[in-house]
């Protein structure tokens, strides 16, 4: 367990974090109670995030850089931190994802993680593991952040019907999110078309993938294997997959009909008046 005395801000990015929700908090004269009561949340909890114990969340640093007036400094770590907790293999995606301006991905099982509900989040990662499952749901979430800048990137799913099919989590799981895919429905940039069944035989049966297209530099392509991700910026494997992408989108339904189709298996498949 690490001590608060031994703490060394330069060891990760959660434990700079810790030390400066520490440093700032005894400046303003607060023990970590008073300042648990003033952000309402425990004591303990913040205890724990000046420990490295706790991952501290983005709701948990805008409160506390409001209460300690520190000028937005924890709001700007937490992203570092939740970046530094992802597994080494996808920390370069996540930086990718970061920097990209357009992101066109296929996914054949399951709904990509930056449009997962934590549910679904919680039933992904926890389907072979369930160790330390809040913090590693919170780390994926917190990729989310993307399309909510300002600027975001331009975001293009061609979904697999059959992760409309595939029960992950729940049916309440499974409800809940692909109601969340239908908010993007009016949102022009975060685009769902949904590849059915009727398709057949098509450019991606030999699996998911995701092009990253930036500004000024080279596109890269990512697929990825149990616990091992392959970026590449070869051209030969970024003109077919390109290429692939391009037939997918073609063979896929339209954005109106995705999301119709999205409304129907969620209220057909998944509706309250299921037994």
């Amino acid at each position: 367990m690490t001590h608060i005395n031994t703490l060394d801000p330069g060891a990760s990015p959660l434990d700079y974090y810790g030390f400066e929700l520490r440093r700032h908090r005894e400046a303003a004269g607060l023990t970590q109670r008073q300042l648990g009561d003033i952000i309402n949340y425990t004591g303990s909890l913040v205890g724990q995030i000046e420990t490295a114990r706790k991952l501290p969340t983005q709701e948990f640093s805008e409160r506390v850089d409001a209460a300690l007036g520190t000028g937005g400094l924890l709001s700007r770590l937490v992203g570092l931190v939740m970046r530094s907790q992802l597994p080494a293999w996808f920390q370069q995606v996540a930086e990718l994802e970061a920097r990209a301006t357009e992101i066109c991905t296929f996914q054949m099982g399951m709904v990509h993680g930056l449009l997962q509900t934590p549910e679904y989040v919680r039933a992904v990662l926890g389907a072979l593991d369930a160790s330390d499952l809040d913090d590693r749901t919170t780390v994926r979430l917190a990729r989310q952040r993307i399309i909510e800048k300002v600027q975001p990137p331009v975001f293009w799913m061609v979904l697999s019907e059959a992760a409309l099919e595939q029960v992950i989590g729940t049916r309440d799981t499974m409800r809940g999110q692909l109601a969340h895919l239908l908010t993007f429905a009016t949102n022009p940039r975060i685009n769902i078309q949904v590849l059915p069944f009727s398709a057949g035989a098509h450019a991606g049966l030999t699996g998911s993938f995701t092009l990253f297209r930036f500004q000024g530099d080279p596109t890269i392509v990512y697929t990825e294997g149990y616990g091992s991700g392959h970026p590449t910026a070869n051209p030969d494997t970024v003109k077919d997959c390109s290429l692939r992408y391009d037939h997918l989108r073609a063979a896929a339904l339209s954005l109106r009909d995705s999301a119709e189709l999205i409304r129907r298996v969620m209220e057909d498949r998944y509706g309250e008046q299921l037994a």
